[in-house]
């Protein structure tokens, strides 16, 4: 049976959305860049068979459907670098937050501020690791984490730092839970083709502009060992995303800071992965009659 290696979700021309294994041109990498697919039939977290169909991509979607995903957990002050620039010390134990799975967009789609998150200043960007849980799994060690791992994407955890740390009094969920503040993908690329994710360059450019440049070897809390704290008690079920945390380089840690404003482009992209690239939308204030 073949099994994916970069799995994509996505809207073909003939009008119907599939689960797909992406064609990549020959020396490219990156998922966004891909054309067509072949379809995947089954269960994408069990048995499932890349077909010799191949369909073309008229748009990519987020990786996962709707329904398929499952709890949105996210990691504060994972890099070293970005602990710093916080001026805050790096945390003993994973700093844990969770988005709604309403959070969850493609890697083109439009992230809509809402007029809420519109009061005061500090929207930003933070590209983060996604880690795509694929089997259930309780008490892991550190050493099996990874063979409980469906694979990798990038994301961009939007915040709002006002929302965030003063008005939100430090729930971190407020800040960054709004609908579409979770954009992943392009794909999911599955641990037979990255088998170390503390490997990956991971960057983030604003309208063309390089504003993040890290490494996920500067991860205070790497893979195995986050997957292996979450899972302590807790059950991690398949379609749980984990967002790993952000190099330095945030619009908040830098002087003056750099917030994103209305029709902002916002470029996340991982080594080996691929980029989404999201346009910041501000939603209009309607008009009282």
């Amino acid at each position: 049976m073949t099994e994916f290696t970069r799995l994509v979700r996505f809207l073909a021309k003939d009008g119907q959305t599939y689960y797909g294994d992406a064609i990549l041109p020959s020396g490219v990498s990156d998922i966004s860049e891909a054309q067509q697919a072949r379809i995947i039939t089954g269960d994408i977290f069990g048995k499932h068979e890349v077909s010799d169909q191949v369909a073309d991509i008229r748009l990519l979607l987020s990786p996962l459907a709707p329904a398929d995903i499952g709890t949105l957990r996210c990691l504060g002050l994972n890099y070293a670098l970005h602990a710093k620039e916080s001026g805050l010390p790096e945390p003993q134990y994973p700093v844990l937050f969770y988005k709604p799975s309403t959070a969850v967009a493609g890697p083109t789609d439009p992230i809509p501020v809402p007029t809420i998150a519109q009061e005061g200043s500090g929207l930003d960007y933070e590209c983060e690791l996604v880690i795509v849980i694929g089997k259930r799994c309780t008490n892991v060690s550190e050493a099996e984490a990874l063979d409980y791992v469906l694979g990798y994407a990038v994301g961009n955890d939007m915040s709002h730092r006002d929302w965030q740390i003063k008005r939100g009094g430090g729930q971190w969920s407020i800040g960054k839970g709004f609908d579409g503040w979770a954009p992943f993908g392009p794909g999911i690329v599955s641990t037979k083709l990255i088998k170390d994710p503390q490997a990956l360059r991971i960057w983030t450019k604003l309208n063309g502009e390089t504003v993040q440049d890290g490494h996920t070897s500067d991860m205070i809390f790497k893979a195995k060992k986050m997957i292996s704290f979450l899972s302590q008690g807790v059950t991690l079920m398949p379609g749980d995303l984990i967002f790993t945390g952000t190099p330095s380089g945030v619009g908040m840690g830098r002087n003056p800071p750099l917030w994103l404003k209305d029709g902002d482009v916002v470029e996340v992209g991982l080594e080996q992965v691929g980029t989404c690239t999201n346009k910041v939308d501000f939603a209009r204030v309607k008009a009282k009659i």
